[in-house]
């Protein structure tokens, strides 16, 4: 039987929990309540559905609406910000040029990462490095207020994540402050900006796989479309409610709570034309990955728990040659920045070829 939450056991779940945030700003007492609850949360299902979050409507509809201008622009005008122009992995796509697990993903999409000054690089230093950089921005009489809106959206996706990691800190018995500290003097986060065709048969939106980073905020639009997979195999609609932001756990929290908290497989099929917003929070690009020292009682759960203790990571191309299965690979890399450069490695094999020809096999 399903709990309130949807939550039944760290086996499986059947439904996407709703959260209401609005305890966030409410007494020590509240915050206490509420992340309990979403450490459980995080620990059975890593999705849930937040409502009460802090961010207007009328916000959400404005990237909406640029989205529509940008998508709906002609090709001449979207090649000027084309991805493969940018040695920092930024800028536009076209439908199936990212791959997932080796297959394409039938969404077109815009990257946009935090924006920091481009490295020059000694030859000892880490090829991720070259990852800080610029965006790629449209012309203001092509796009007006892109730059402006977007890096509004960027500091109250960021601020939302950090509380949202507070809680989550509170709930493992650090202070709620524990994450946010850690993230550094440049964190590196990712908004995509998508558009998703109609799914054609055998093919997905974007395909099964984990998020990389700590957390992931997404305005979802009007459409259905993405599912989530629970532990024993069933592909889970994570339904559309009016206001709500999904939130989910990424490869670098499970990791670094010791799996405690899990990185959720999921996708998007859809039956009709999709748009969303997805931010992904990220610390700086050194930030290390070792595991924190958790509670006994966390450890234990871990250990009881087949799925958590042998939970892995999305796998390099590599080992998927090698027969590895797609997010079943035992490595882990040791920085946030060799995590970012495996996706690049594993997603865009010919931009990193393109680029960084003697790093392109590099992978950590």
């Amino acid at each position: 039987m399903a709990s309130e939450t949807g939550v039944r056991s760290s086996s499986g779940f059947d439904e996407i929990p709703v959260v209401d945030l609005s305890p966030m700003g409410g007494s020590a007492d509240e915050r206490v309540v509420l992340a309990a609850e979403l450490r459980d949360i995080c620990h059975h299902v890593g999705f849930f559905l937040a409502v009460n979050h802090g961010i207007e409507p009328s916000f959400i509809d404005d990237i909406f609406r640029q989205m529509r201008q940008l998508f709906a622009l002609p090709l001449d005008d979207k090649q000027r910000i084309d991805k493969r122009l940018s040695p920092h992995f930024r800028g536009w796509e076209a439908v199936g040029a990212e791959s997932t697990n080796n297959r394409p993903d039938m969404r077109e999409q815009v990257d946009l990462w935090s924006e920091w000054p481009r490295r020059e690089l000694a030859e000892t230093d880490p090829a991720y490095l070259h990852l800080y950089g610029p965006n790629q921005w449209l012309p203001e009489d092509v796009l007006a207020g892109q730059r402006p809106l977007l890096g509004e959206w960027f500091e109250r996706m960021g601020s939302l994540a950090d509380q949202i990691l507070g809680l989550l800190s509170l709930g493992l018995g650090f202070g709620d402050d524990h994450l946010v500290e850690y993230f550094g003097d440049q964190p590196m986060s990712l908004t995509k900006l998508i558009s998703y065709p109609e799914t054609p048969p055998g093919h997905a939106g974007v395909n099964a796989h984990h998020d990389a980073g700590f957390l992931t905020v997404l305005a979802p639009g009007e459409t259905p479309g993405l599912q989530v997979q629970n532990p024993v195999g069933d592909w889970i609609d994570v339904p559309i409610v009016a206001g709500s932001l999904v939130i989910n756990l990424g490869e670098m929290l499970q990791g670094i709570s010791g799996q405690y908290f899990v990185a959720t497989p999921h996708r998007v099929i859809t039956a009709e034309p999709r748009l969303s917003a997805a931010y992904f929070h990220g610390p700086s690009l050194d930030a290390e990955l070792d595991p924190w020292p958790l509670d006994q009682r966390f450890v234990d759960a871990v250990a009881a728990s087949p799925r958590h203790a042998q939970a892995g990571f999305m796998a390099a191309r590599a080992e998927t040659e090698a027969g590895v299965g797609d997010m079943q690979s035992r490595h882990r890399p040791s920085t946030y920045g060799e995590q970012l450069w495996n996706y690049f490695a594993r997603s865009y094999p010919d931009n990193m070829a393109r680029h960084y020809p003697s790093n392109q096999h590099e992978e950590y």
